[in-house]
């Protein structure tokens, strides 16, 4: 048991090495917090959360050559406001939330496995659909958010576009990765059983009642990338412990009268500091994409009126969210049944 727990203990408070340049998380924050400085300052603060939204797109920039940077971003832009708009589509005809979001899911994830794209892979998109699908946008408020995303993914472009050139300036062109070879359990099998995990969730979210359950969905599909079931488990652990502290933090944040700017400010400074600890330590990253989040989300509906049953309701969605991943980690890495899975599909002719 002794030995256990210092192996616990070792998984989670280990640190990885940064290859980034600190130009990155620079670029990143200002992606993701200048369009909420420019909503603040035209008085529309949750169309500039919902451009924000929008700007995490900067964060699927690959380390290749300038075209191909632009080409696959430019890609990935359209996929984020198409799964925001599909969300939110979800909003409106609610018996459509779980298949959209289980659809979105099962696309995005093969593509990003097909091309062998980095991370954070299909995250943000799934993120991007389920926010819109929890949201409170109806109508005309819906269209006007769908065209903030996508006026955010179009700035996070031309940022990573100038952030491209220098660094290409400074450090030179990337080696040429070698080409991907893919496979079918690896682009069809594996984004199969994460769509249905991440369905399964939802389903779990809606039988207990969860009111805005976006989290859920993110919490699954954030465990069950786990490259291996041990590294599963240690992000199941690493998102609760992270998502407690991050609450923690919120309510910190929640006691502060922001105004418009004050949300600007703090956005833009957790996302420099997410993006600066990420690669090092996902629990640690967790503790502030957690507020994030939920200024994201609720920043727009004056979330300060009750905290702490916002807190209450976010981490009930991250433990309901983390197990499923969990269990879906543990079929996703168990021979056996992609084995069954993947033969299934085959006979499908998927």
């Amino acid at each position: 048991m002794r030995q256990f727990l210092f192996d616990e203990w070792r998984a989670l408070a280990s640190l990885n090495r940064s290859d980034r340049p600190w130009e990155m998380p620079a670029a990143a924050a200002l992606a993701s917090g200048l369009p909420i400085f420019i909503g603040a300052a035209f008085g529309e603060l949750g169309l500039g959360l919902a451009a924000s939204l929008g700007g995490l797109v900067f964060l699927h920039l690959p380390a290749t050559r300038l075209s191909h940077r632009m080409a696959w971003l430019m890609a990935c832009s359209f996929g984020m406001t198409a799964s925001h708009a599909l969300g939110l589509l979800g909003h409106l005809v609610p018996a459509l939330v779980v298949p959209l979001l289980v659809t979105i899911t099962l696309l995005v994830t093969m593509v990003v496995r097909f091309y062998a794209a980095p991370p954070p892979g299909p995250l943000f998109f799934v993120m991007a659909a389920a926010i819109g699908a929890y949201g409170p946008a109806h109508g005309r408020d819906a269209m006007l958010q769908v065209g903030a995303v996508a006026m955010g993914t179009v700035l996070a472009v031309a940022i990573a576009f100038l952030y491209s050139l220098y660094i290409v300036s400074r450090h030179g062109v990337p080696a040429p990765s070698p080409p991907s070879q893919p496979d079918f359990d690896l682009v069809v099998t594996d984004s199969v059983v994460m769509a249905a995990f991440v369905g399964l969730s939802l389903l779990a979210a809606h039988a207990l009642q969860l009111e805005r359950p976006y989290w859920v969905p993110v919490s699954c599909l954030a465990v069950i990338q786990g490259a291996s079931l041990r590294a599963a488990w240690t992000r199941q652990l690493q998102r609760i412990l992270g998502t407690g502290l991050g609450l923690l933090l919120f309510l910190g944040i929640a006691q502060v009268p922001l105004g418009p700017w004050g949300v600007a400010v703090v956005l833009t400074a957790l996302a420099l500091v997410i993006e600066t600890l990420v690669v090092r330590h996902y629990g640690l990253a967790t503790v502030f994409i957690t507020p994030l989040a939920i200024l994201l989300a609720e920043a727009g509906q004056g979330f300060v009126t009750a905290p702490q049953q916002l807190m209450q309701a976010r981490l009930l969605d991250t433990v309901v969210g983390a197990l499923l991943g969990l269990a879906g980690a543990a079929c996703l890495h168990s021979p056996r049944f992609r084995a069954r899975v993947g033969a299934g599909l085959r006979r499908l002719r998927f």
